[in-house]
């Protein structure tokens, strides 16, 4: 794509009025204020050097009946914060289908003995039945729990992850929860999650951080930890690929010590002496700035959002997270960066001039449609759409500070919608979900699972680039692409009456 393409917002603004023609008045006055072209910071009255907030809105219902790509609170809770905290059980409390489609997809590493002391990929279903609707399931869940000790007496605890049902009959989790608890002293925490809460699981990213502090800190404040002065938690890290083994390892060859991991490879432990460290690092904003800022206003603990993707941004988030802990952490994370310097090199000398200025559209969730923005610049691709599932407000004012004037930007982007800009655009890669793999790669265009690494990873750190700038050229640069033309596109073959001849 060339770079006048690149800059022109007026190519995707046309873009824009194309797709919104083709909807009712009435649907396409609702959509167009979640589609927009960033603009410049001078242009939207602000600092030129930094863009201005993408000016779309999120954060407020689906249009009903048209395709949404969103997930539910459920999802937010139970599949990403408290899924991954391994030395718990997780109970899907409802039917069984929920527990099912949220079974062990995603990739959260961890280190411990499958169904003795760790239990990320085990499912457990309180998998209720028609009865359980008319009667109700506090007596079945009080059952499950007992069982579950019985069977896995190694657990530090449980959480009780609502589904839809469990709301509209008005079963009492929390009472059943808090008997249990004292009963087997362990932490039980229920989780008000049901996936009609909320518009996306967003909410359930804020309802499972509350429980954390409702029914983890407000329930296990003497906790015994000798502190330390460079302690650190590490938040919003589910160690997707290993991801956060690859930040653990950077922070603590700066000379600080990670003493909590949330939550991927996460210990109930972990959690619950987060209250003592001394900053709290922030990955994924989305989910999980609620309970840091719960942090920074109970226990005064500062925190601090960072992105370890690509090496600009990581040196950029290593200097400054050693700058809150002064000169001595500052000449470490120094040393760290000119070690680390041999190896970006040799990758960007390798990958950069395969994929110079190949274009690429985001659709994602969390932090990645802005957070991966550099790490394509760091090998020379241009971002050229991006959006998020469920992003607020304030997810959009921090995509200003990385994406390019003319970039093309959706909120909760509906099937269609998606489909016809990339058609309308055709860029070199589309990095989404696995809903929007396979119609993107039969459209001869190359896809990246972007929620999961698409099996590989860890991307975050230096070692992660060199893993994401091996998945972006085999992507974009595997032979296949070639080999084939669209059926409409091939010579028509004789027929074999004639070929008979």
């Amino acid at each position: 794509m060339s770079l006048e393409y690149e800059n022109d917002g007026a190519l995707h603004a046309k873009l824009i009025e194309e797709v919104l023609s083709q909807y009712p008045d009435k649907a396409a006055k609702r959509r167009r204020k979640h589609l927009s072209v960033a603009k410049s910071g001078d242009e939207a009255g602000g600092d030129s050097e930094v863009l201005s907030e993408c000016e779309v809105k999120s954060n407020i219902k689906s249009i009903p009946g048209v395709m949404t790509i969103r997930g539910c609170a459920y999802a937010g809770s139970k599949g990403v914060v408290w899924g991954p905290v391994k030395d718990m059980v997780h109970i899907s409390h409802g039917p069984v289908g929920c527990g099912q489609y949220s079974w062990s997809q995603r990739r959260n590493y961890y280190v411990g003995t499958t169904g003795i002391d760790t239990f990320v990929t085990m499912q457990f279903t309180s998998d209720f039945q028609e009865k359980d609707i008319v009667f109700g399931g506090d007596k079945k869940l009080e059952r499950i729990i007992d069982e579950i000790e019985e069977l896995f007496p190694l657990n530090k605890g449980m959480s009780v992850q609502s589904e839809c049902p469990i709301g509209l009959i008005g079963d009492d989790i929390e009472a059943v929860s808090r008997n249990k608890a004292k009963e087997h002293e362990k932490t039980i925490v229920p989780v008000r999650c049901e996936g009609f809460r909320g518009v996306s699981q967003s909410l359930g990213h804020h309802i499972a951080n509350d429980a954390i502090r409702d029914w983890v800190f407000e329930k296990k404040k003497n906790v015994e930890f000798q502190a330390g002065p460079y302690d650190v938690n590490v938040i919003g890290d589910y160690n997707i690929g290993g991801d956060a083994w690859a930040s653990r390892i950077l922070l603590e060859e700066t000379g600080l010590r990670v003493v909590g991991n949330w939550s991927g490879d996460a210990t109930l432990a972990e959690i619950e002496r987060a209250p003592k460290a001394k900053l709290n690092l922030i990955h994924c904003y989305r989910s999980m700035n609620y309970i840091c800022r719960h942090m920074e206003e109970k226990y005064g603990i500062d925190w601090m959002e960072y992105n370890f993707f690509g090496p600009s941004q990581t040196e950029a988030s290593l200097r400054k997270i050693a700058k809150h802990f002064g000169p001595e952490i500052e000449a470490k994370a120094e040393a760290v960066i000119a070690k680390y310097r041999p190896l970006v090199d040799a990758v960007i000398a390798k990958y950069r001039p395969r994929l110079e200025g190949k274009t690429v559209m985001l659709y994602v969730g969390g932090l990645r449609p802005r957070h991966v923005v550099t790490a394509y610049e760091d090998l020379g691709m241009v971002i050229v759409g991006t959006g998020y599932e469920f992003g607020h407000n304030d997810d959009y004012q921090r995509t200003g500070h990385y994406v390019k004037k003319g970039t093309l930007i959706y909120d909760d982007v509906t099937g269609y919608e998606l489909e016809k800009f990339i058609e309308g655009i055709r860029p070199d890669l589309v990095g989404s979900g696995i809903k929007e793999k396979y119609p993107v790669q039969k459209m001869g265009i190359p896809f990246r699972q972007m929620h999961s690494w698409d099996y590989s990873g860890p991307y975050h750190g230096y070692d992660g680039f060199a893993i994401f700038a091996r998945d972006m050229d085999l992507a974009i640069n595997n032979p296949v692409w070639g080999l084939y033309d669209a059926p409409w596109k091939k010579k028509a073959e004789p027929s074999a009456a004639i070929a008979a001849e």
